[in-house]
């Protein structure tokens, strides 16, 4: 039985969109050092998406917590996509907007860092996120994909995945933050 061809063009879009990644290494292995500067410094990782890149978010912060290949040290991150009594008081009481703005608020400290995901890059939460961030002193990651949205301009990195197709923006994200994981266990003891 052969795949179907639906199945075929979407492994040929996907090894399409990782030979343009090559353009984002640059700011990934950036990414990377802020990321290991961060934790081995003692602070923390906040997350923030929303849909698949909610659950990107907790995947990522999975990965630092428990670990990735390497068994070491657990490192403090948390996926601000996770509290359903706060992701649904404040939409109730305030806004969608500040969904994950309000967490930073209360969480967030000079020299922890924000890695904001949105695919598109102008999702108003996201925006509203890394905004508090900055107020807070934090560093700010953005993966996005397509343009950049108004995420590019707003943080310290911006990782623009060569993409306008949702699900090839997220592959490529999975990509990235693998790669974080596995330069993470390199420096962990």
């Amino acid at each position: 039985m052969s795949a179907p061809k639906q199945f075929l063009d979407a492994i040929l879009a996907h090894q399409q969109m990782t030979q343009q990644l090559t353009d984002c290494a640059p700011m990934v292995s950036v990414a990377a050092k802020l990321i290991i500067s961060t934790l081995t410094s003692g602070h923390k990782i906040l997350l923030c998406g929303n849909g698949g890149s909610a659950a990107d978010c907790q995947h990522i912060a999975a990965e630092l917590v428990v670990r990735y290949h390497k068994n070491r040290r657990a490192y403090p991150a948390i996926a601000l996509t996770t509290d359903s009594s706060i992701l649904t008081a404040q939409p109730n009481d305030f806004s969608f907007e500040t969904v994950f703005s309000r967490q930073i608020d209360a969480l967030g400290f000079a020299g922890d860092c924000l890695i904001a995901i949105s695919t598109s890059g102008n999702s108003a939460n996201i925006i509203a996120a890394i905004n508090m961030a900055k107020q807070k002193n934090m560093t700010v990651i953005g993966l996005t994909g397509g343009q950049g949205g108004q995420l590019k301009k707003l943080v310290d990195v911006a990782i623009v995945v060569p993409s306008e197709t949702t699900a090839r923006i997220q592959e490529a994200h999975m990509l990235i933050y693998h790669w974080w994981c596995e330069m993470l266990d390199e420096v962990s003891a």
